[in-house]
């Protein structure tokens, strides 16, 4: 599944091709996405795009009279591509630019979305609702941490990957925070000291940046806007790593369901 970074490096890859660019046609192939696509989608037809911005794994295109809200889901990538290039297997909507070029939003597994605000509407889409901060502003700290886990019982991965502790903080980047803090995934959110959470918001933030600045992590479905694949999956210390050897101690990694998602750590380094 994409996660934060590769959604912000797709941002990146197609925002200068897109603003300041008017929309000439929005071709749906298909409707029936993870939420049925909504007509108001083509009221975007003949708007100039004013800019491309990211909250959580949400891209948005902004024009005057609103925003389309895109989520890539478990397998959507998007690609910027000539207009009149034949269309992809899978490719389900395709915005097409007065500049000859089109946005193509291919997803497989119908995970995807998109949905339109429209600027009049001041009350935000449902799932915008209750995000917490995101994770590279100053609005995440170990303060915020510490503060929401008093008392939870809940393992400290499942706890950082709440959307509504912070956004963004996926199953491959928690591990690796986790990792490079030498915090056992396992351990209650509520038995971390508000020191060792200020570590784990510097190793989140250090983690999620590194990512962005590669590429994003390699995953089967994942490339970039260009059609690349991101470059981060061979700096990674324990995700997907399980029986091999620790970077650090030597130990075998273990894994483990934690919350429905496959966790991977070292024994000996993670208490």
């Amino acid at each position: 599944m994409p996660e934060l970074p590769e959604v912000e490096v797709t941002r990146l890859g197609i925002s200068p091709y897109l603003i300041n660019q008017t929309i000439k046609k929005v071709h749906v192939h298909q409707r029936q996405l993870r939420w049925k696509v909504p007509l108001q989608v083509h009221l975007s037809e003949g708007l100039v795009i004013n800019d491309v911005t990211r909250r959580a794994k949400y891209l948005f295109i902004h024009t005057d009279a609103g925003e389309m809200v895109l989520h890539l889901g478990m397998s959507g990538k998007m690609r910027v591509v000539d207009a009149q290039l034949a269309r992809k297997k899978h490719d389900h909507i395709e915005i097409e630019l007065h500049s000859g070029k089109k946005l193509v939003l291919n997803d497989a597994r119908r995970f995807g979305s998109c949905l339109w605000q429209d600027v009049r509407n001041s009350q935000a889409l449902a799932m915008l609702d209750n995000l917490g901060p995101e994770p590279l502003t100053d609005d995440f700290d170990n303060k915020r941490l510490f503060a929401l886990s008093r008392g939870r019982k809940v393992p400290v991965k499942s706890f950082i990957m709440n959307n509504a502790v912070v956004v963004g903080v996926g199953n491959i980047y928690a591990n690796e925070s986790l990792f490079n803090t030498g915090i056992d995934p396992r351990r209650a959110a509520g038995r971390v000291s508000l020191k060792r959470y200020k570590l784990l918001t510097q190793q989140i933030k250090i983690v999620l940046a590194k990512a962005i600045e590669h590429g994003g992590t390699t995953l089967r479905d994942f490339a970039q806007a260009d059609g690349s694949p991101g470059y981060f999956a061979q700096h990674l210390h324990v995700y997907g790593r399980v029986g091999e050897e620790c970077d650090v101690c030597k130990a075998p990694i273990f894994s483990k369901v934690i919350g429905q998602r496959n966790t991977f750590f070292c024994k000996m380094c993670q208490r």
